[in-house]
């Protein structure tokens, strides 16, 4: 938010009014922590995956791996489509979990033609997107969708401000999962919350 901040001071096209939305978008994402529990009990067993993301959507892709790595203990790879169509599609057969930041926009493109590929291959496909991307959700019905209905009609984030309202449900996902799995998500094992540097 800060970035976003600075941007627009130093003259970004990011106008002040959908930087305000973004808070309204984030409480949708919160308000699907049921639905996303209920979702994750799916992968309880999983024991790897991969987390794909595009654009500014790739960080999400690196956050959300983490999270399932230190605390599921799941081996979770993250890649960009454009990487990860390059060779490590290789790996991937039938019911391979793969977990997909999907907005509408400038990578959308690329991330349909992904998903065309994993579904051709029969892979286990959870998208996170939200309501304005309805040729995603066509494509691929599992999904987590974030509600887009602020003040009485629908307002969708540009592809820009998608990555804080995305991240939260792929949070609550590892979360719900680790639990899913009988693990304390607040106390990975063998992790130190103090990072020593020299």
């Amino acid at each position: 938010m800060l970035l976003y901040l600075l941007a627009h001071a130093l003259g970004a096209k990011i106008r002040i009014d959908d930087l305000r939305r973004i808070p309204d978008w984030s409480e949708s994402a919160l308000e699907l922590e049921a639905k996303i529990t209920a979702s994750a009990e799916r992968y309880r067993f999983m024991e790897r995956a991969i987390v794909v993301g595009r654009g500014l959507n790739y960080a999400n892709a690196f956050e959300f791996a983490l999270k399932m790595m230190e605390t599921c203990y799941v081996v979770a790879e993250r890649f960009s489509s454009a990487d990860f169509l390059h060779g490590p599609i290789a790996m991937v057969d039938r019911s391979f979990p793969m977990f997909l930041f999907a907005p509408s926009g400038v990578t959308w493109e690329g991330t349909r033609d992904m998903l065309e590929r994993l579904a051709a291959l029969k892979a286990e496909t959870l998208i996170f997107t939200d309501a304005s991307n309805t040729a995603a959700l066509e494509l691929n019905p599992r999904a987590v969708v974030i509600p887009t209905k602020l003040s009485r009609r629908s307002i969708h984030p540009q592809e820009l401000f998608t990555p804080i309202p995305y991240i939260i449900p792929a949070q609550i996902f590892a979360a719900s999962l680790a639990e899913w799995k009988g693990i304390d998500p607040d106390q990975p094992r063998t992790l130190s919350k103090v990072t020593r540097t020299l």
